[in-house]
């Protein structure tokens, strides 16, 4: 199935999200769309695929004009998405999310038998083994988009848009994701692959089309493109450095943070570091090694069983987020969705919220000196919005990100806890906020940083703890730092 777009453009209120896109997307092929976040791919994939709808333009499906306007009438003539955010029914087994809406019935009553039979004939036909019986919310990240992409096979679709399908997954599920992919097309699927990774972009694209502020820069095959050269035409300008240079560690200064055998459990056991003013410390290991669970538990959010943590020189005796932010530790969570922003509130109100006890007189907020302190991280941290008051949920995902940060440092820290903390940003917003990270570092901060990108654990950290199975396995400093050395720590591998 062949889809021709001409000249599709798209506004939200006052914002050309695309300007007169043109582009064809061949049978069988991986077409890629990049760009920075607000460049319109994610616009342009979920027009062709019915969520929104076209200004002006048109759409070719096989030389004939399809004008559609919902994802059901999409899905008619074989075209869906697998959306960022998943559309799972967590409490529901594996095959009745497959099969939600299109089951095989006896009377008022689905046939179970029947269901299985096509579930075991559609993992035999596609090459994608999930357990049918497992509970969607048990199961990891990288299976329940095994599970999306089964439903879109169910469903006869043809042409499967996946946007921004390995951001929450982990080094090994994102390259088993590519070989599914890869099989897809093999088998005859047109895959629109939305992605920010542009390493995994020039991996497996057939076609890649790079867009900015809502056009069309150019489109090309991946061997006439590199890293650098996707990311200057995403940005319109060189990309230069990706990290900054690392600052000049004081190692006889005292630390701020010091851990002792902490444990809890299964999840992590026996952790013991310490971090000093001015050094980024790297958290490494696969999905699963405790990473997260340890900082949670640092930060107050989880509980632990035994060890003990110190924080400028004092024992910590009372645990949670509230008395963390009190005593100046920062936290930006894993998901900014789901742990971080509160959407339907302003992006002023995102950024003040921890801090008001120090913002209210006798009850009542003093807007102008909640204005200040919005306005000062606001610059501090390159938030570009429209303004303050807007709704957070209305920026992009790396403004979103950047709104986090400023929230953390309004409260003036002296620790700083960033568990993935550019997860799901566009290259130019990563290169913001490791520039962020090595300014407060160089101020003397201390920056703990939970991460699953390897270059980013390179590049930017003094000092990188790896774990595997709860465990601290490996502690790189310097230039022992690699990505290849990681890998192995955290695969338990040797050369």
């Amino acid at each position: 199935m062949k889809i021709e777009i001409t000249e599709i453009s798209k506004r939200f209120g006052a914002t050309l999200a695309l300007d007169k896109v043109s582009l064809t997307f061949e049978s069988g092929q991986i077409h890629t769309l990049v760009g920075e976040n607000g460049a319109g791919k994610s616009t342009l994939g979920k027009i062709i695929a019915g969520v929104y709808q076209k200004d002006s333009g048109t759409i070719l499906i096989d030389g004939q004009e399809a004008n559609y306007h919902t994802t059901g009438e999409a899905l008619q003539r074989g075209i869906t998405i697998i959306a960022q955010e998943l559309s799972l029914v967590p409490a529901r087994s594996v095959m009745e999310n497959v099969y939600l809406g299109i089951e095989d019935r006896i009377g008022p009553f689905v046939s179970k038998r029947k269901l299985r039979e096509r579930y075991l004939e559609l993992e035999k036909t596609s090459g994608i083994k999930v357990n049918p019986d497992a509970i969607v919310a048990s199961l990891r990240n990288g299976d329940k988009q095994k599970v999306e992409i089964l439903r879109a096979l169910a469903r006869n679709s043809n042409t499967i848009v996946m946007d921004e399908p390995t951001a929450r997954l982990s080094v090994d599920e994102t390259e088993n994701l590519k070989l599914i992919i890869k099989d897809l097309k093999n088998k005859g699927h047109t895959i629109i692959f939305v992605s920010h990774f542009l390493n995994d972009v020039l991996e497996i694209s057939d076609q890649i089309a790079i867009m900015r502020d809502g056009k069309l820069v150019r489109s090309s095959s991946p061997d006439k493109e590199s890293y650098s050269s996707l990311v200057e035409a995403m940005t319109g300008t060189g990309f230069g450095k990706a990290f900054p240079e690392k600052n000049y560690l004081n190692i006889s200064s005292e630390p701020i943070l010091k851990v002792s055998n902490l444990t809890s459990g299964k999840l992590f056991k026996n952790i013991s570091f310490e971090i000093k003013p001015g050094e980024i410390l790297g958290i490494a290991g696969l999905v699963g090694s405790g990473r997260t669970e340890l900082v949670r538990a640092i930060f107050g959010v989880d509980r632990f069983q035994s060890g003990s943590v110190e924080y400028l020189g004092k024992k910590i005796t009372r645990f949670s987020p509230a008395s963390s932010i009190m005593n100046g530790i920062g936290f930006l969570p894993e998901s900014r969705k789901d742990q971080g922003i509160i959407p339907a509130r302003s992006l002023s109100e995102n950024i003040s919220l921890p801090h008001l006890r120090s913002l209210t007189s006798f009850g009542w907020i003093k807007s102008g000196a909640e204005r200040k302190l919005v306005n000062k991280f606001f610059e501090i941290c390159g938030i570009k919005a429209a303004s303050t008051q807007v709704h957070i949920s209305a920026l992009s995902g790396g403004n979103q990100q950047k709104a986090l940060f400023a929230r953390s440092l309004a409260g003036a820290p002296k620790l700083f806890i960033a568990d993935e903390p550019t997860r799901g940003v566009d290259v130019g917003s990563k290169k913001a906020i490791y520039g962020l990270l090595a300014e407060q570092a160089e101020h003397g901060m201390a920056v703990l940083v939970v991460s699953s990108e390897l270059d980013e654990v390179v590049g930017l950290t003094h000092r990188v703890l790896v774990m595997r199975e709860g465990e601290i396995v490996k502690e790189l400093v310097g230039e022992a730092i690699s990505e290849n050395s990681v890998l192995q720590a955290a695969f338990a591998t040797t050369n």
